[in-house]
């Protein structure tokens, strides 16, 4: 087809045109300097973190090496720290924080994947047994522990007069020094799992559903999803839930200090506890030297851990 437009036409509508951009070369002068403007609201919550987080923390370390009340600090060097790692209470407490944060994170993942898988199925009333698995999460735990405290008491708690309703003899859950912490760890299970229940949820309906139709179409059994496409999908989900598990079975202390006190005994003290009990004797350094302890018992666990759970992962 002829073209109806005269040679100074066409000339003028090829001109007028924009022109493409030059493959490989850069667009200059398109981007704007914005300025130190967005950086002003770094302002408030950098002093806030400052000041509340940092601050403490580096007067920990050293309020640590010293002999310190209200008014007066001494320096004494290492001698907290000597002091507090020739407590016996220490030991154990340092044995039961181990215990205590890998049985307690360990039941977590286990039952926050299975209530997970549960809750994503196509069960009767979903929505309301998500909101049953999660109440707990939102109960006090000081209250928590004082519930169960009266429901595990050896003599007229509930469950004890349930099991023997049925002809079983109750232990002393809380009174029994070989049971006593699993038993405020299988009360803090109850509290927490809601929430790890909440991130498995969050991450089982983030993989797509073509997998397992593509599995189903290839004959996989239902277990076979599960091991080969739910928990390799799942991995991000079970790393939030293993190290806030972690982190807070490390740095446990009011639900045992309501339920045991560190009891009977030192059976069920934790290095919280412990650093509570230095406290209210009045050894503030010592108590803070504990605390140091802590913050580098926490550091030197989770650090590792998180790089190696999340490793692989892009971003």
């Amino acid at each position: 087809m002829a073209s109806n437009l005269s040679t100074p036409d066409a000339t003028r509508v090829s001109s007028s045109r924009p022109a493409r951009p030059t493959p490989g070369r850069k667009n200059r002068g398109t981007k704007k300097n914005k300025g130190p403007y967005p950086y002003w609201f770094y302002l408030v919550p950098g002093v806030i973190y400052g000041l509340f987080f940092l601050a403490p923390t580096f007067s920990s370390f050293y309020y640590s090496f010293t002999r310190w009340d209200l008014f007066t600090a001494t320096w004494i060097g290492l001698d907290n720290y000597e002091q507090f790692f020739a407590e016996q209470a220490l030991v154990i407490g340092l044995r039961n924080t181990l215990i205590y944060a890998v049985m307690t994170s360990g039941l977590k993942v286990v039952l926050g994947m299975a209530l997970a898988v549960l809750l994503t199925s196509r069960i009767i009333a979903r929505g309301y047994l998500r909101s049953v698995i999660f109440f707990p999460v939102l109960v006090s735990t000081i209250g928590v522990g004082l519930t169960f405290t009266v429901l595990m008491n050896p003599e007229k708690g509930l469950i004890n007069n349930a099991l023997g309703a049925v002809g079983v003899a109750g232990p002393g859950w809380l009174t029994n020094p070989h049971l006593a912490i699993f038993s405020v760890g299988l009360v803090d299970v109850w509290k927490g799992v809601g929430l790890a229940t909440v991130i498995y949820i969050a991450g089982l309906v983030s993989i797509p559903q073509d997998y397992y139709e593509a599995a189903r179409v290839d004959g996989a059994s239902s277990w076979d999803m599960f091991r080969h496409i739910t928990l390799p999908l799942a991995k991000p989900a079970t790393a939030s839930v293993i190290i806030l598990s972690l982190i807070g079975g490390l740095r446990s202390f009011d639900l045992i200090w309501s339920m045991t006190k560190g009891g009977p005994g030192f059976a069920s003290d934790v290095i919280a506890s412990v650093i509570y009990k230095q406290y209210q004797a009045g050894f503030f350094g010592l108590s803070t030297a504990g605390s140091v302890v802590l913050f580098v018992l926490v550091t030197a666990i989770v650090v590792p851990l998180t790089w190696w759970l999340n490793r692989g992962e892009t971003a």
